[in-house]
């Protein structure tokens, strides 16, 4: 019977794609070393030429910070790319079973939306790969950004297409959703893929000085950042009516988290935005404001965090899902919050709280809140190796959740 024994992760299913966007996730927290240790007059971001004079000519500690960003971009960017073939490959495979036919017909036609999200984050974490490794890359970067928009654009098609088949089926014919069904905030997923191709969308408006690109970064990202903002609202109402009436289901429980993620691609984009409208159209907004947007995003993220984490705690999801034999696909969900708050918290001690004056730049406070975000990140990464074993590097125990 040995070879009738099969990984968790051979059940495929498309949220799936999640263990992808945690391993770009992570990527990007380590590039938030560079982005907010590494100076970099002149440009938004650091790049190979500012990262390399850094290392050259900066202390032990930022030598230190600077190898273990390179090193840890450079690693979880490869699990990125590895992870998403996988998928990819694995999804070309299950869309000619029967398996996916059912998914089609029933609310969870919604998680097919994680594919759009994983490519959308490769693209950013691809970007990032280029401006730490590849010399000379911001003099032609003025030609990138018009590639960027196109990929986006792809993938927004992408997303479109799937978010129509789905909503215009049960849209258009009633008792198709099963509401009783909903008790999780599972269907905000498609928020999720939006917000993540709204910020990429809105990259050229903080690093272009075209005004041509800078205007259509801003309108595109503006698009598609408010379809997710409604959307997401949307999906949330009717999704807690039902957790009220039925309670939540556990294997979807991490999604009770999701907004964090959301609110932190959404704040960057803002963040992106902002910054275009001040280089490129002289609309200046003070450092208070800005460190009081990042304090409410934030807010609002620890209300989710606290929520979910109570939860989780009382329906006895890690004991039975992380540390436990059981396995599901949407504990990969788990990754992303944990991810997003150690980036909102780079953004609001640096673009907030030192913006503002409020805190010295690497001072004790400085320090304080930042190891938040380091502990956060830590812990991130010791859940997608643990997530990694248990799903792709052994036999499925009989205890494993099937793919919804």
């Amino acid at each position: 019977m040995s070879h009738a024994l099969k990984r968790p992760a051979d059940s495929y299913s498309p949220l799936y794609f999640l263990a992808s966007l945690g391993a770009g996730g992570l990527a990007v927290t380590f590039f938030m070393y560079l982005m907010f240790w590494v100076p970099h007059p002149g440009k938004p971001v650091p790049t190979f030429e500012d990262i390399s004079g850094a290392f050259q000519t900066g202390n032990t500690p930022m030598q230190t910070a600077i190898v273990i960003a390179v090193i840890g971009i450079a690693a979880m960017a490869i699990l990125n790319v590895k992870t998403l073939l996988w998928n990819l490959s694995a999804f070309s495979a299950f869309k000619r079973t029967e398996g996916y036919n059912t998914l089609r017909n029933s609310n969870a036609e919604s998680t097919i939306m994680a594919m759009p999200l994983a490519l959308a984050m490769t693209v950013n974490a691809l970007f990032i790969v280029g401006l730490v490794f590849v010399p000379g890359l911001w003099s032609i970067i003025e030609f990138l950004f018009p590639l960027a928009l196109i990929a986006f654009g792809l993938i927004a098609v992408l997303a479109f297409r799937i978010i129509g088949d789905f909503l215009g089926r049960i849209l258009s014919k009633g008792g198709i959703f099963d509401v009783t069904a909903n008790n999780s905030f599972a269907q905000m997923l498609p928020a999720f893929a939006l917000s993540m191709i709204a910020v990429g969308f809105s990259a050229p408006a903080a690093m272009s000085t075209n005004t041509t690109t800078v205007g259509l970064s801003l309108v595109l990202s503006t698009f598609i950042g408010t379809a997710a903002i409604v959307y997401a609202l949307i999906a949330i109402f009717t999704a807690f009516n039902s957790m009220l009436h039925h309670g939540t289901a556990k294997e979807a429980g991490p999604t009770l988290m999701i907004v964090v993620p959301i609110l932190t691609v959404l704040g960057i984009m803002f963040l992106r935005q902002n910054h275009g409208l001040h280089a490129t159209f002289d609309v200046h907004a003070a450092k208070a404001e800005t460190m009081m947007l990042l304090a409410r995003l934030l807010s609002v993220q620890v209300v989710f965090l606290l929520l979910g984490a109570l939860v989780l705690r009382r329906q006895g999801y890690f004991t039975d899902y992380v540390f436990g034999p059981k396995t599901s696909p949407g504990s990969y969900a788990l990754v992303c919050p944990g991810v997003a708050l150690s980036v909102m918290v780079q953004f609001f001690v640096n673009k907030g709280l030192v913006g503002a004056g409020i805190i010295d730049k690497f001072g004790a406070a400085y320090w304080a809140v930042t190891a938040i975000a380091l502990i956060s990140q830590v812990a991130m990464i010791a859940l997608v190796l643990r997530l990694n074993r248990q799903h792709f590097g052994r036999p499925a125990s009989r205890n494993a959740v099937p793919a919804e």
